[in-house]
This record gives C-alpha cells, sequence and structure tokens, in this order.
C-alpha cells in the first residue's frame, strides 16, 4: 500500500475539488457580471452640465449602446483605432450623429457635410484621406467644440462607412 504524506493527501483533496464544474454553460462566474447596459441618451446642455470641459474626452461605445442605437446597418462611424469600437456614429441619409461624452450618447443634427451640432456642442468629421479603401475605411480627424471650452478637441482616426467603398 502506498502511503501519502498528509501535506500531499491534503493537496490531492484540493485538486479533486476543483473539478466541480465540468458541463457546458454551466459557468457560475458568468452569472456574477449583469448584461451590459446602454449609455443613456439625452442632449448636450444636460449631458455636460457642471462637467470640467478640460476633463471630456471621446468615449468609445459599447454593444449595448450601439444597439440601442439600432445597430450599425447603414450607419458610418468614427473610430479611435483601426480595430477600436465606434466613438461617434452618424447617418448620412437621415442627417443624425451620435457621440458619447461623459458616460452618455448625446444625439446631434446635421449642420451640413460632416458637421453636427446640438447645445452648443460641435462635431466636425474632416477626412485625411479623400476616398474610401476597400475596406470602406478611411482616415479622418473628428474636431470637437465643446460648449464654454476655449479651444477645440482634436482626434484623428479611422471613417468606417461600408456602403461607400
Amino acid at each position: 500500500m502506498i502511503r501519502l504524506a498528509p501535506i500531499a493527501a491534503l493537496g490531492l483533496l484540493a485538486l479533486t475539488a476543483c473539478n466541480q464544474n465540468t458541463d457546458p454553460g454551466n459557468d457560475r462566474e458568468a452569472q456574477l457580471e449583469p448584461a451590459p447596459t446602454p449609455a443613456p441618451k439625452m442632449g448636450a446642455a444636460e449631458a455636460l452640465s457642471g462637467i470640467a470641459t478640460g476633463a471630456i474626452q471621446p468615449e468609445t461605445m459599447s454593444d449595448a449602446d450601439i444597439a440601442s442605437l439600432g445597430g450599425m446597418s447603414g450607419k458610418c462611424s468614427l473610430r479611435l483605432t483601426a480595430v477600436g469600437f465606434p466613438s461617434f456614429v452618424y447617418d448620412d441619409p437621415q442627417g443624425t450623429g451620435v457621440i458619447k461624452l461623459n458616460g452618455k450618447l448625446i444625439p446631434l443634427a446635421s449642420r451640413g457635410q460632416g458637421k453636427f451640432a446640438d447645445g452648443g456642442l460641435r462635431v466636425e468629421l474632416r477626412p485625411v484621406d479623400q476616398e474610401f479603401g476597400d475596406d470602406g475605411r478611411r482616415e479622418a480627424e473628428m474636431i470637437i467644440w465643446l460648449p464654454e471650452a476655449k479651444d477645440e478637441l482634436g482626434f484623428r482616426g479611422y471613417e468606417v462607412c461600408p456602403q461607400k467603398r
């Protein structure tokens, strides 16, 4: 008969207890995180009220945010990285855009080609590359003018518009 040292026996006993969740879809840890909820939608004046304009940066939208906007079908976006989530989504035919600032989705009305505004907040998209590539993407700049801010904010990223290939 093989005799195990008491410490080795405790280690073996601990390892056998680790393998209690072997069925697919029976992951107890996944139940700890609630399903993501979309950011609230509100006008620029309300969303930016009382916020130091120097602390504002565009945020990336989550899958839940995009779903609350009706998905990306037929819409274009500006992404701060080539593979990142959008920070600005717009719909050419509708003439509307949405930016995520201060944890809120802020709808903006079109004010002409690549220009959007609401409540003192203005966003302008400027192409760096004139043509969209075969992947429906081109380099672009997003300029943001916050209400009552002295300077504008500028970001370079990728404008993604699959229907403009």
